[in-house]
């Protein structure tokens, strides 16, 4: 989906995909997916034998490869009209004008680019997919540059002159754009400067290219031995499965050599790390912002004290983290536990397998709470080609969801039988009925809701889900293992992205005040971190020290918090449509689904105060965490009846 982020300046350009609509995700925390790699069909078929009833339906948005294609030449004769807005956003009259254009603009050129994208997911190696993907996306940050000039020429007015327009009548239905764009009056650069920081927006990515090429491409690990002395091959693709193993012979090796590679490699990832650092740390200066963090957050219009109250508030419950720590060391029956133990199965035991059909009557039992126009929009959904199913040769990896104003909302995905890949497809339906009711109750410039809410609906459904599961289990081995799912949705997306979040802040202000960020002043602050976090019990291994160089998220500034903040929020929503359902509350329900229907209309803090959760507190941050804490306790219970 887009909104007039387009129009606002081009600085967070590395959002651009945002804008149009795709959440990736799967459920936030990096290690979700460990067994589906373990329970892939070794024989994938390739796409044009795949049965059509589980693949997604692009023909309502083109139908076929031709239709992009005119639709790209009409774009771009279309862009040819850009340079003939300049000079005429004096007035209301000439701002209506352009935004009326602009919208309708966007509009098809999301259309195209969400595509675009769909098209190259269904099989990678396919050249034809790629091209097409690749004109798409140049062609988008070509307009990007040539857009460059309006927020300028706009913010070129005196605040009275651009309050006179703010207020006319004829920009009515823009005005909550423009005050967002009055905001950011004293951020903005001239034209030219403008022109010049659009240019440089994929030189100014080079940190972040730099890294995944090295870490996507050039990064090699050789093979590993398990406890029968078997060779195993090591890469990034299996690390996590490697991790998952019964055989703590096999963890053990696939970690020390996995961070071996990237021991090796450290100074050129401190280089990549420092470079993006600074180049966060310079555009904010420029910019007239206090510190990138400020100048991140400003662009959703979140208080910094959010970000903080989460910090705060997570250290506050780590006691709870390190007895989730005791825990699992408890029950792998383990004198040391080491970081390479944290993803071993608890039980060694095989996971229960889902068919596609038992998939989707969980994911309608779970939706069903919402009432009737929700589960029946998702039984469309799902009957009319919103959904990309299975794994086919080629196929993109993982799972995310893409929709806007002109197309349905897709879900790809790769299922595999999993409970795992049972939570995905409900975790992905969440952002594909929030695209829904936003693109269908707001109009196009506010269709689109913004990251900082962008989590909340697909991690409220796993949590709904996970509650369904556990309602029908009486097994304490099966509830364990289902508590346990639980425990690592909150220690991966609240306290280990928190700890992300600690180590950017970190990062950043070492580097604001002059510190050099060096492969040691890194591996320091990270591994401080994890001692906190992690707690006594957990042996504070050299390796994890240099976990920091692996993470992708750290080349998007100020992201990671958001995930936490998010899934704060679901776990609050969550209880309360739980409540609801139980006739111990009422109103939440109706709260939620007008929250998923705002789309980008009010500021994310206060859609979100709407259903009531208020970031202001840290109350959304404690509440869940004393869930966390409730969890812990019945999974207690559960390994004690075990034995």
């Amino acid at each position: 989906m887009i909104n007039a982020k387009l129009l606002i300046s081009t600085q967070n350009i590395d959002d651009s995909f945002l804008r149009f609509g795709r959440k990736k995700c799967s459920s936030m925390c990096e290690y979700t997916d460990i067994w589906r790699k373990k329970t892939m069909a070794e024989k994938l078929l390739e796409r044009k034998d795949m049965d059509p009833a589980y693949m997604w339906n692009l023909t309502k948005i083109y139908k076929d490869d031709n239709g992009f294609e005119e639709e790209f030449k009409t774009l771009k004769k279309d862009a040819d009209k850009i340079g003939s807005f300049k000079g005429t956003l004096k007035d209301a009259d000439g701002v209506r004008s352009f935004l009326d254009w602009q919208t309708d603009f966007n509009n098809r050129l999301s259309r195209m680019v969400i595509y675009s994208e769909l098209r190259k997911s269904e099989d990678t190696r396919a050249d034809e997919a790629k091209s097409i993907s690749m004109r798409a996306e140049n062609f988008m940050y070509s307009v990007f540059t040539q857009l460059s000039f309006a927020e300028p020429e706009l913010l070129s007015h005196s605040e009275e002159e651009l309050r006179n327009i703010i207020d006319d009548t004829k920009v009515a239905e823009y005005k909550t754009i423009l005050e967002r764009i009055f905001d950011k009056k004293k951020h903005t650069l001239s034209e030219a400067e403008e022109r010049i920081a659009a240019a440089y927006g994929e030189v100014l990515e080079s940190p972040g290219n730099i890294f995944r090429n090295l870490d996507d491409a050039d990064m090699t690990f050789g093979s590993v031995q398990d406890e029968k002395g078997e060779e195993h091959e090591l890469n990034g693709a299996n690390f996590t499965t490697l991790e998952a193993s019964t055989d703590r012979v096999l963890r053990k090796n696939a970690y020390e050599k996995y961070y071996a590679g990237y021991k090796n490699h450290i100074n050129t990832f401190a280089a990549t790390m420092s470079a993006n650092v600074t180049r966060d740390v310079v555009t904010s200066d420029l910019r007239n912002f206090d510190s990138a963090r400020q100048m991140s957050m400003a662009e959703e219009r979140v208080p910094e004290q959010v970000y903080d109250n989460l910090i705060d508030a997570v250290r506050r419950h780590m006691p709870d983290m390190h007895r989730y720590v005791r825990l699992r060391k408890k029950l792998l029956g383990v004198d040391k536990l080491h970081f390479y133990d944290v993803y071993a199965p608890l039980l060694h035991e095989e996971p229960k397998m889902y068919t596609f059909e038992e998939a989707k009557e969980l994911l309608y039992k779970t939706v069903s709470v919402y009432g009737g126009d929700y589960l029946d929009t998702v039984k469309k959904g799902v009957g009319d080609g919103w959904i990309d199913a299975f794994p086919n040769k080629g196929k993109e990896g993982g799972a995310y969801s893409s929709g806007s104003f002109l197309t349905d909302p897709y879900i790809m995905m790769n299922f595999t039988g999993t409970l795992d890949s049972v939570s995905t497809l409900v975790h992905e339906m969440g952002h594909s009925m929030h695209t829904h009711y936003s693109c269908t109750t707001q109009p196009a410039q506010y269709s689109d809701y913004t990251l900082f809410v962008a989590e909340v609906a697909s991690t409220c459904n796993e949590n709904l889900l996970i509650e369904n599961l556990l309602a029908d289990e009486k097994d304490p081995k099966a509830r364990l293992e289902l508590l346990n799912q639980y425990l690592e949705n909150f220690k991966g997306t609240v306290y280990r992205q928190t700890m992300f979040a600690e180590f950017e802040k970190k990062a950043h202000e070492a580097s604001k005040n002059g510190e050099a960020l060096t492969p040691q002043k890194l591996c320091d602050i990270y591994g401080k971190l994890n001692e906190d976090y992690f707690g006594p019990d957990m042996v504070i291994d050299d390796e994890i020290r240099y976990e920091w160089a692996r993470i992708p998220h750290f080349y998007r500034p100020f992201y990671v918090y958001k995930y936490a903040t998010s899934y704060c929020a679901s776990v609050a929503l969550s209880e309360g449509i739980r409540k609801e359902a139980a006739g111990e509350a009422s109103g939440n329900i109706k709260k939620y689904i007008e929250f998923l229907s705002m789309g980008s209309s009010l500021d994310p803090v206060d859609e979100l105060r709407h259903a009531g959760v208020d970031f202001n507190t840290p109350e959304p941050v404690d509440r869940a965490l004393e869930k966390f804490a409730r969890v812990l306790d019945e999974a207690e219970k559960c390994a004690e009846l075990i034995g």
